[in-house]
């Protein structure tokens, strides 16, 4: 599903270059769910926007779904975005004057499908995340939780390869944050493959797997 073989990002600024990640390898396969954990600065949050295709290793490579994404150029790279990854955000990332139902639909309408098949296609989403009552409510008609839900029902609707979340509970309270961990956890029964990224130890032992960063690289890998 999805392989990464020394993996590196260097930032240049000036003369000056920072190594982000360094020689990080490891395969992910169909069906788990897997935490990824380190301090602030350790290279999760590179390393997640590589596996998202919102940006480039410096050098080594990363399979995804058969589809080696390292050689892609930008249209590709969007074209994977859309079609094989599914993105949950800290701040959801919804219009705000748009409809539960209408944010779902989204990433199909950039995918060119027609408007029943997209509709049908989000009411069975939110209806996989308990939303299937709130259709037509806007974002500031939500709770926290019930946004976070139609962020996941968004990252589902195009059967995604794999769905990447990024610190989903990190502007939750706790009993919200453990309901979206629940979602996570039946749609990884149903199959769905989530990769997380946590500071938050409780929140990553909902995860079968947990892979650790300290500086760059990959110091833990533990099942």
């Amino acid at each position: 599903m999805l392989y990464v073989e020394n993996l590196n990002k260097v930032y240049k600024t000036g003369t000056v270059s920072v190594t982000a990640l360094e020689e990080v390898s490891f395969e992910i396969k169909k069906g788990e769910f897997v935490a990824i954990m380190g301090p602030s600065g350790s290279g999760k949050s590179t390393l997640m926007n590589i596996l998202g295709c919102l940006d480039r290793p410096s050098g080594g490579r990363y399979i995804l779904d058969g589809v080696d994404v390292s050689v892609l150029n930008d249209n590709e790279l969007a074209e994977i975005r859309n079609k094989k990854i599914g993105f949950v955000f800290q701040a959801f990332n919804l219009l705000s004057r748009t409809t539960a139902l209408k944010n779902v639909e989204m990433p199909m309408m950039y995918a060119g499908l027609p408007m029943r098949e997209r509709r049908e296609r989000a009411i069975d989403a939110l209806r996989r995340v308990g939303l299937e009552d709130r259709l037509e409510h806007k974002p500031n008609e939500l709770s926290g939780g019930q946004k976070q839900r139609v962020a996941i029902a968004r990252a589902l609707v195009n059967n995604p390869a794999i769905i990447l979340a990024d610190e989903p509970t990190g502007n939750l309270d706790t009993a919200s944050g453990e309901e979206i961990m629940k979602i996570f956890e039946q749609l990884n029964r149903e199959g769905v493959t989530i990769i997380l990224v946590t500071h938050e130890s409780d929140i990553a032992r909902h995860a079968k797997r947990t892979l650790v960063f300290r500086d760059g690289r990959l110091i833990s890998d533990v099942s």
